[in-house]
């Protein structure tokens, strides 16, 4: 008997357009022998809407999505049934549109990718594929993360980081921290944002300034990175669970200058193995480097229980130095161009994801959630000496 896979996308994030595609992507290329698709659409203004029309990314390029329902998933435990929303059927009625098996996360960025949208899936107790709650939101956060990879000893510029509100009263001491702790130049970046959406470069104080200017914008914690200049990226993915995890190809973003752009990532880089503005897979690396990029990324994806697919960022430095930059829990398109060349293709990528994810969710229900002690019976409530739990 064919699960029925949610496929959810989209998202009130501003890497939406390219959670559309991934969620295009996988509906595209899922085994519809093994499988059957239900499309579920996060619009910008965070609806749940679902329909034949986004099944089809024709729809979406010329604005033609039609007939959708708005729906809702209710956190009720092992309830895998979405309903339509109550303004449409009134509050007193509950209306099922679909059963779900489980869900396929295609979600990028703020309110999807860190954690969010996990929590619902893990009070609902449905499978879900990608990284669990903590590993989520640790993913999303660039401090927590560095913060995290350092103490596993993992590799990682210097940083820094402040609240936007410290910036609104006091720049100054900001900007020297800046400039005693890390000196120029450097990589301002908003904490929680993928796809280096508001990532600035500044090599002097006036750079500086309207980079952190540009970065609070996006979000109330900014973090300040050590650049280092004259990089090589280097990516690799990480595919498992506990440590039983795999490691992909290497490639190399090529054609970029200093920055990583959003536009270099999805439109620059459309081609695969391109010699010019593309990347290259395998990235030309000695053996040796692409052995410790390949463990190293074992290892960032293990220290923060990462499980599913993940894609990890890598600056290399003239002296051949390795860095781990990000992780990134739910990589665009699945990151199955670094696993076709494995002998793994899409449609066997998206198996094995959700695989993982029916795995992990049996192994958690292994999990005892209750612990009978009869403690109502020891506490006593009332008056001003009640006993200490």
């Amino acid at each position: 008997m064919k699960k029925r896979v949610g496929v959810v996308f989209g998202g009130r994030s501003v890497e939406h357009e390219v959670s559309v595609i991934t969620g295009m992507q996988v509906i595209e290329n899922i085994d519809k022998t093994k499988y059957d698709v239900l499309p579920i659409y996060i619009s910008k203004e965070g609806k749940w809407l679902t329909g034949e029309s986004l099944m089809n990314f024709k729809n979406f390029k010329n604005d033609n999505l039609k007939n959708l329902k708005e729906v809702i998933m209710t956190p009720k435990y092992n309830d895998n049934r979405l309903y339509s929303h109550p303004e449409d059927i009134g509050f007193l009625g509950k209306k099922l549109v679909e059963n779900v098996d489980v869900i396929f996360t295609a979600l990028h960025g703020t309110n999807a990718e860190d954690g969010t949208v996990q929590g619902l899936l893990e009070l609902i107790d449905i499978p879900y594929t990608g990284a669990g709650v903590m590993a989520s939101a640790v993913g999303m956060d660039k401090i927590v993360m560095k913060d995290v990879f350092r103490a596993h000893g993992l590799p990682v510029v210097d940083y820094m980081w402040f609240f936007r509100k410290k910036w609104s009263t006091d720049r100054e001491t900001v900007i020297n921290d800046v400039e005693k702790k890390i000196g120029y130049p450097v990589f301002v970046k908003p904490a929680n944002l993928g796809s280096s959406v508001g990532i600035t470069k500044a090599k002097d104080r006036e750079k500086l300034i309207d980079a952190i200017e540009i970065a609070i914008r996006y979000d109330r914690k900014i973090i300040v990175e050590k650049s280092v200049e004259a990089p090589r990226e280097i990516n690799c993915a990480v595919m498992g669970y506990d440590d039983n995890v795999k490691t992909s190809l290497c490639e190399e973003p090529v054609g970029w200058k200093e920055l990583l752009t959003y536009e270099d990532k999805y439109i620059s880089s459309n081609s695969k193995g391109s010699k010019s503005g593309g990347r290259n897979i395998p990235a030309d690396l000695p053996e040796d480097t692409t052995k410790l990029i390949q463990e190293t990324a074992k290892q960032a994806f293990m220290a923060i229980d990462c499980r599913g697919n993940a894609r990890i960022d890598f600056l290399l430095d003239q002296e051949g130095k390795v860095f781990v930059n990000e992780i990134n829990t739910l990589p665009g398109s699945i990151a199955y161009y670094l696993w076709e060349p494995m002998g793994i293709d899409f449609k066997d990528l998206i198996s094995e994801l959700i695989d993982i994810a029916l795995f992990a969710h049996k192994e958690k229900n292994e999990n005892m959630y209750s612990y009978d002690v009869d403690l109502f019976k020891r506490v006593e409530f009332g008056g001003s000496k009640a006993k200490k739990i």
